[in-house]
């Protein structure tokens, strides 16, 4: 009997820690009646993480196809070598399935894609090409590939954009206005956190070790309160400047450092607050993720992260500033009763950034 749900695959970067891959893997979750989700990796992960994301695929009996080239970090030469290959093995996945859908997250994705139907244009005759632009800011160092890739994306219709701040940047680059679907997060069972030290305010920082997070901010503020005894900072995560972190951090007392932390959102109901200095987001799934805990985000007011947040949120910082950072730490975090906070935040996100309503919206484009 022929299968009469409509397949959609999921094209992500890595099974890995990603808020790209967190959204694909949710909208898979979906259990809405007549459709069939699959999730496709480019570039083949081996951390650890990897088999923790296998093992949730299968629980929720998502259907997984791993990709070929091996993740190696140097100069994004395997994973342009990944995007550009795809085509050559997907096309059999293709022709197996015959999606009605490919979704595709983050830049190298969306080169695999436009690769795939640049090598097989007429496949696009009974396919949907879906896009969500996850950033404010695409394609460093590729522009004029970035150019040619967003104009098989606006041709198709395809566009999404997960914040105001994404569509905003993206319409002004690129001279198109997407439509807006959000990121929905759910709430996760919470279980203690082994780190935690009682007597002080626990501040927790998880993401990447890149610029883009603001890593040079971190280090500032949790220098500064070094010898500050109300508070401890956990710094989670890894990237190219977990040496400098190191250098800086390894030695101060108020500080532990860790790499990233499989299942980290059932720990987030452990912590006082996040510390997020980002220097822009595409829409944080972070910040989402602890506000659905109740746990306060201390945010620099950039794109992509202001948005997480009410209006009025005190804990916002504008343009990283240390001296805003100091006050929201001695004036704030030092005094506030948390809970009354946290219970604002949980509010708004619940409201706003819901799973089901992120589902449901997606799969009206589906069609």
């Amino acid at each position: 009997m022929q299968n009469k749900k409509k397949r959609v695959f999921h094209i992500v970067s890595h099974f890995d820690v990603g808020g790209a891959e967190r959204v694909a893997v949710n909208i898979a979750k979906s259990q809405t009646e007549g459709f069939e989700y699959h999730v496709v990796e480019l570039i083949r992960a081996h951390s650890a993480f990897t088999k923790v994301f296998i093992k949730e695929l299968e629980d929720a009996g998502i259907k997984y196809h791993r990709g070929l080239v091996p993740e190696v970090h140097f100069h994004y030469l395997f994973e342009r070598l990944a995007a550009v290959t795809f085509p050559l093995w997907f096309i059999f996945l293709f022709l197996r399935y015959r999606p009605a859908v490919i979704h595709s997250h983050t830049e190298m994705p969306d080169l695999a894609i436009y690769s795939f139907f640049k090598m097989f244009p007429t496949l696009l005759r009974g396919c949907k090409v879906v896009r969500t632009i996850h950033n404010t800011q695409l394609w460093t160092g590729l522009k004029k590939t970035g150019m040619k890739v967003e104009k098989f994306f606006i041709r198709n219709n395809s566009n999404i954009a997960i914040s105001v701040a994404v569509r905003d940047n993206y319409t002004a680059e690129y001279h198109q206005t997407a439509p807006i679907i959000y990121n929905g997060v759910a709430p996760s069972t919470q279980k203690p956190f082994d780190g935690i030290v009682e007597g002080k305010k626990n501040i927790l920082f998880a993401g990447r070790l890149e610029p883009q997070k603001g890593i040079d901010v971190l280090v500032e503020i949790i220098s500064r309160l070094s010898g500050d005894g109300r508070f401890f900072f956990h710094v989670v995560g890894d990237g190219s400047m977990h040496a400098f972190v190191q250098s800086k951090l390894g030695g101060l007392p108020n500080v532990s450092l860790r790499g990233p932390i499989h299942g980290l959102p059932a720990y987030l109901s452990s912590f006082d607050y996040l510390l997020m200095p980002s220097v822009f987001e595409g829409l944080s799934i972070m910040s989402l993720e602890a506000s659905m805990e109740a746990l306060p985000v201390i945010a620099n007011s950039c794109p992509g992260l202001r948005d997480t947040l009410p209006d009025d949120w005190p804990l916002k910082v504008s343009g990283n500033s240390i001296d805003a950072y100091m006050h929201i730490f001695n004036d704030i975090v030092a005094k506030e009763d948390k809970s009354r906070l946290g219970c604002i935040a949980r509010d708004f996100a619940a409201a706003k950034f819901g799973v089901r309503q992120m589902q449901t919206s997606y799969e009206k484009v589906y069609g």
